[in-house]
């Protein structure tokens, strides 16, 4: 049986998932299209989440689900839930980090360390695919929930012996103690939310803390830093606005920078569903 993820259709505003034996529906503000699957397909899910006037949502179950149950992604295993917040633990858009594995894998042969500093990290799939190929991982997010479920995913994918630093912490006050320390890194990942809440209620606004967060993350570069990650899910915050931003932080001369839409693909029609907006800088091995 597959025990992965895929984006079976979408459309009308909803995505249509298999997210291991399971059919949930989700709505997607970027499914402006008409679905290419029939009615009858849709109607088949095992559950569907909605959102009422007030932001919040519900589920609505249609069979019996598990209070959780765990799927391959890529070489680690991640454990689903369904959350009140219509997540699932996991961001399809994000599973593509072979990028930054060649990275870490290249660093490692050549017997150098690659320490990553992994931002507003969630529940660990970036993490974890680092850690697997050798990478020295420091794991920050302000939620505990998000924390425990990602060192759920390490022990699951047998990775709980890696190198991770598993930090909850508001970023920007994590990273301020980071640059007095004097800790350096080799690799940058974070992927901002748009509104968030640190562990003491802490207001992060991406609109006004981004910036001062990228000035901070110049102060923790190692001289051997070799690939920076930016990423974002905010309105205005394009692949063109992000390589700008990063343009701010790094010499981009120095290497080269692929600043693009992310996506993931509908199986049913090999369309793609617009997930974010990414920046990679990877800098040149001397």
């Amino acid at each position: 049986m597959v025990n992965n993820y895929q984006l079976v259709d979408a459309g009308n505003f909803k995505k249509l998932e298999k997210v291991g034996p399971y059919l949930i529906e989700r709505p997607s503000a970027q499914a402006v299209w008409k679905p290419s699957l029939p009615l009858s397909k849709w109607k088949k899910i095992d559950a569907s989440f909605s959102r009422i006037p007030s932001g919040e949502g519900k589920w609505t179950f249609h069979k019996s689900l598990p209070e959780y149950w765990d799927i391959d992604v890529g070489r680690v295993k991640m454990r689903i839930r369904l959350t009140d917040f219509g997540h699932i633990g996991i961001f399809p858009e994000h599973h593509g980090s072979k990028r930054l594995v060649e990275k870490i894998s290249q660093k490692i042969i050549n017997r150098q360390k690659f320490k990553l500093l992994n931002l507003f990290a969630y529940t660990g799939a970036v993490t974890l695919a680092a850690a697997r190929v050798g990478a020295q991982v420091t794991h920050v997010d302000a939620s505990k929930t998000s924390v425990n479920w990602a060192k759920e995913n390490a022990k699951i994918s047998l990775l709980s012996e890696k190198p991770v630093r598993w930090i909850v912490d508001d970023v920007q006050k994590y990273l301020q103690r980071e640059i007095k320390r004097g800790n350096k890194y080799q690799g940058v990942v974070l992927d901002p939310p748009s509104f968030g809440r640190g562990p003491k209620g802490d207001v992060w606004k991406i609109e006004d803390h981004l910036v001062p967060l990228l000035d901070d993350l110049k102060k923790v570069l190692s001289e051997d830093f070799s690939y920076f990650q930016l990423s974002a899910h905010s309105q205005g915050y394009t692949p063109t606005a992000l390589k700008n931003l990063l343009g701010e932080v790094i010499d981009t001369k120095l290497g080269q920078i692929i600043h693009n839409e992310m996506c993931v693909t509908i199986s049913s029609s090999q369309r793609d569903l617009p997930s974010g907006a990414s920046v990679i800088f990877e800098k040149g091995d001397s």
